[in-house]
């Protein structure tokens, strides 16, 4: 039997972000197992903390969808992280977090006592950026069910998951959004600014690819991707962005530029905890 701890992420609202399964001491578990664990608990992601390999690193981090694995996903980190610590999780420095995962060393860092500690990680670098093909931009107004004047700008923002962002004239214009799934053939993340309120934007994580979901509750990969991509231009570069109002969630992430680096943050409670057999 091994621990396990289910954690909302961004949101302070009371299982108002986004869920992550979390198995703790993983090391023995087979990759198909992990997989098939991954398949039933039918969240966006769960994830399987084992000891890390680099010695640089707290501890290592592998995150499935319901079909597959991703190098990187930013909820998972944050509630990875959440759970690690509060099993008893000793980080090599008292400053930062260093976990291990597909995309490399990811960093995070503690704000905060008790309660309410607020947990950040440092967005990873692009792995693919700048604009959009004639091609791609004619798919993806087609499937928002947009013009092409609606779409203010169009960016790849790709940390992984494979988000290309969509920049909207503002919030509402996010909210109105009634993609057409049928044709939507690209993991897409849509942010319109807001003027006035307690969030500087709304963001919808539009994903049919194989994650097993269509729209994403909360997302930590594309908040960090949007915010290399506008903080300090079109968005403040401390601010806090609405995501999952549509369904029905209340998730804030946090997103601060410091010089070069921009920071990913939220809120993470556990809601379930417990043993699992695998």
């Amino acid at each position: 039997m091994l621990d396990f701890r289910q954690v909302d992420v961004f949101s302070d609202a009371g299982l108002g972000g986004n869920p992550v399964a979390v198995v703790h001491s993983a090391d023995g578990v087979p990759d198909d197992e992990m997989q098939t664990f991954a398949r039933w608990t039918n969240l966006s992601e769960t994830t399987f903390l084992l000891a890390p390999t680099d010695p640089a690193a707290d501890y290592r981090l592998r995150i499935f969808t319901p079909s597959s694995e991703l190098p990187f996903a930013g909820h998972p980190t944050i509630g990875s992280a959440h759970a690690w610590l509060e099993a008893g999780g000793a980080p090599a420095f008292d400053d930062r977090i260093v976990q291990e995962c597909g995309a490399g060393l990811v960093t995070l860092r503690r704000s905060g006592d008790g309660v309410a500690q607020r947990l950040a990680f440092a967005a990873p670098p692009l792995l693919r950026s700048g604009e959009v093909s004639e091609e791609d931009r004619e798919r993806i107004v087609r499937a928002l069910r947009i013009s092409h004047d609606d779409a203010v700008d169009l960016q790849w923002i790709d940390n992984g998951p494979g988000w290309v962002g969509v920049l909207l004239r503002d919030a509402d214009a996010v909210l109105a959004l009634e993609p057409d799934w049928a044709v939507l053939d690209l993991d897409i993340g849509v942010v319109g600014p807001r003027d006035g309120g307690d969030t500087a934007c709304e963001v919808r994580a539009l994903c049919p690819l194989g994650s097993g979901i269509t729209e994403d509750p909360v997302t930590g990969s594309l908040n960090a991707g949007i915010g290399q991509w506008l903080a300090g231009t079109v968005l403040p570069s401390s601010y806090v962005a609405a995501q999952g109002t549509v369904i029905g969630r209340a998730g804030r992430v946090h997103v601060d530029r410091d010089g070069d680096d921009v920071w990913i943050g939220g809120d993470a409670t556990t809601v379930i905890r417990g043993e699992v057999s695998l």
